[in-house]
């Protein structure tokens, strides 16, 4: 299964007020593991950028004056997307720009759906911690996702934490690229086979104090709420 999770800038909060998209960063994954391919540009929107906004991602007029217009950039952008599913944190913000700017910019997909699905991890978040906090950062202390670098919203740098915690969420890195066929089609018929040589496993068991720790631990949980499991015989 191939996605693609992306994240955008803007010069604020509503296309329908003329705003515009000034970043955009994507990453591919493959059967749930990071392949290094990503999408990443800056874009000259031709307008100002709201405060609220510039206070939001730091990005100035000024820095993306030289940059591309979004017509250049939109074939790379839905080849980049096309056939994936796009994994995206609130996703109509983020499809109603990237659509507003393919219309405006009269490409011939007036969509990004018209070439990649949306899995939007915000439904996702809300459905799995109703009644919750379920904007980004909240999802990063939840899920242990070290977001420190983020003084500053990215479109590439949220992306990448928004990969870490949609694996999170959804059970992790499960596809490690090895199963046990892949593990036998690569070993000849004819060879012998040899068993690789285990270490020994290392055995730690608790002191003495630590036992004495945990008995009277497990004693104070009998006393409130009845057998506890953990309860050690000797």
């Amino acid at each position: 299964m191939r996605q693609v999770v992306l994240d955008t800038e803007t010069t604020g909060l509503e296309p329908s007020q003329g705003h515009r998209i000034i970043e955009i960063g994507a990453l591919e994954l493959v059967d749930r593991q990071l392949t290094g391919r990503q999408f990443h540009t800056y874009i000259n929107p031709e307008r100002e950028i709201d405060q609220g906004a510039l206070e939001v991602h730091g990005i100035t007029e000024e820095f993306l004056h030289d940059k591309p217009l979004f017509a250049e950039i939109a074939d790379d952008l839905v080849a980049f997307a096309d056939g994936a599913e796009l994994v995206i944190h609130n996703a109509p913000f983020d499809i109603g720009f990237i659509d507003n700017e393919l219309t405006l910019s009269g490409h011939e997909h007036q969509s990004i759906t018209a070439v990649a699905s949306i899995l939007d991890t915000l439904e996702l978040a809300r459905d799995l911690h109703p009644g919750q906090r379920n904007n980004l950062d909240a999802l990063c202390k939840r899920y242990e996702v070290d977001n420190s670098s983020r003084s500053l919203h990215g479109a590439l740098l949220d992306a990448e934490i928004l990969a870490d915690v949609y694996l999170a969420m959804t059970g992790g890195q499960v596809d490690l690229g090895l199963s046990l066929e892949s593990a036998s089609s690569a070993i000849d018929d004819d060879q012998e086979h040899i068993p690789a040589e285990h270490p020994a496993i290392l055995v730690l068991r608790a002191s003495e104090d630590e036992l004495t720790h945990h008995r009277a631990r497990v004693a104070d949980i009998e006393k409130q709420a009845g057998e506890c499991l953990y309860n050690l015989s000797d």
